[in-house]
């Protein structure tokens, strides 16, 4: 195909999703360098894309626009891009990529109830929702397109959010090394024990490390995370005081991290630093962190047990349920999974010390500029 001028990738769903999409939109810089690309994500989830050296611009939508404000922008799209990709199945994604693409390519369910979007776009890729890991459907579209893939997640940031991350560090009184820990997913399914959490912060500090504790900007994660900082005196508590970039360059400067299923645990992955991390009701199939320096087609995680690929461990809880796929042991996202609620805190000390051990260094697979 002509290379084209201006590219449009469209992954409007939850921060990890963004992440993600990296390598896909790295494997179009590295295929049409002289193409201008533009991501079109969900707003409050940009900010994982900041400083993308790959990216011209960000583009964001409301999760839930009111109908004037969303005609508004599905009109401005309107053949605005040479080629547009669609990552997302579902409706509203297809319907952008096929405004804004005088060429349109996506991922679409493969049964006839999805058989209009099929037909809408130029070229479609069946979504593969349970035996293929995100990063590797992603590149899907670009095999479809006859790219060569390029697998390395993107994270990235600019000099004055590492300058504005080191104060705070600074300012928190982290001097030396250090381990972060991110202790409150978003969702409380995903959530482990505060006690849990205790006993991994002490033991780091026994090892020498300052432990610096991370969190988003939502009340409840900021409460969730006080709570454990306040039964660690000498911990630095960073929740909700990060933006994602600054997020980043503290991660790329740590010793070891942990984590649960969330997106700060991919960049802390991607960014080559040891990681632990721990998933109870989640397909790592689909949703493992994926490695930094993990360059193969097949998919880095089996569905069982706990696994060790490159910088990362990731933990699983015993019970015959696991991984169940859903959300929490009474289905809903506030509720508590007891595989998580029942992991013992001896075996994240036993795999993060494993990686202590064994004297994995970061790679910096970042892009500050």
């Amino acid at each position: 195909m002509t290379p084209p001028r201006t590219i449009l990738v469209v992954v409007t769903r939850r921060i990890g999703d963004v992440l993600l999409a990296t390598p896909l939109i790295r494997t179009l810089r590295h295929a049409w360098p002289d193409a201008a690309i533009d991501a079109l994500v969900f707003a409050s989830t940009e900010g994982v894309l900041h400083a993308n050296p790959d990216l011209r611009r960000v583009l964001t939508i409301a999760e839930r626009p009111p109908l004037a404000v969303h005609l508004g922008f599905a009109a401005r799209l309107w053949h605005g891009y040479d080629l547009a990709l669609s990552l997302v199945p579902s409706d509203r994604p297809t319907m952008y990529a096929w405004l804004a693409g005088r060429m349109s390519v996506g991922l679409v369910v493969d049964s006839a109830k999805h058989r209009w979007k099929q037909r809408l776009l130029d070229k479609w890729i069946a979504y593969d929702n349970f035996n293929t890991h995100t990063v590797n459907l992603y590149l899907r579209v670009a095999e479809a397109l006859g790219l060569k893939p390029q697998r390395q997640i993107v994270a990235s940031w600019g000099s004055d959010d590492e300058a504005r991350a080191r104060s705070k560090l600074t300012a928190a009184g982290v001097s030396g090394a250090y381990a972060v820990l991110h202790p409150s997913p978003k969702f409380k399914y995903k959530t482990w024990t505060l006690h849990g959490w205790q006993e991994c912060a002490r033991w780091l500090a026994e090892q020498g490390l300052h432990v610096v504790l991370t969190g988003g900007p939502d009340p409840a994660e900021r409460e969730y995370v006080a709570q454990l900082a306040n039964a660690l005196p000498t911990a630095a508590n960073l929740a909700g005081n990060l933006s994602l970039a600054e997020t980043a360059w503290v991660l790329s400067q740590a010793r070891i991290y942990i984590g649960p299923d969330t997106a700060v645990t991919h960049l802390a992955a991607a960014l080559g630093v040891p990681v632990v991390t721990y998933y109870g009701p989640t397909d790592p199939v689909k949703w493992g962190p994926w490695p930094a320096r993990y360059e193969h087609h097949a998919n880095p995680w089996r569905r069982h047990g706990t696994q060790r690929v490159d910088n990362v461990i990731l933990l699983q809880g015993h019970a015959a349920c696991v991984p169940c796929l859903l959300e929490g042991c009474e289905r809903n996202i506030s509720s508590y999974s007891d595989c998580l609620q029942q992991l013992p805190a001896h075996r994240v000390i036993t795999a993060a010390a494993a990686l202590l051990d064994s004297n994995s260094s970061p790679g910096r697979t970042a892009h500050a500029v």
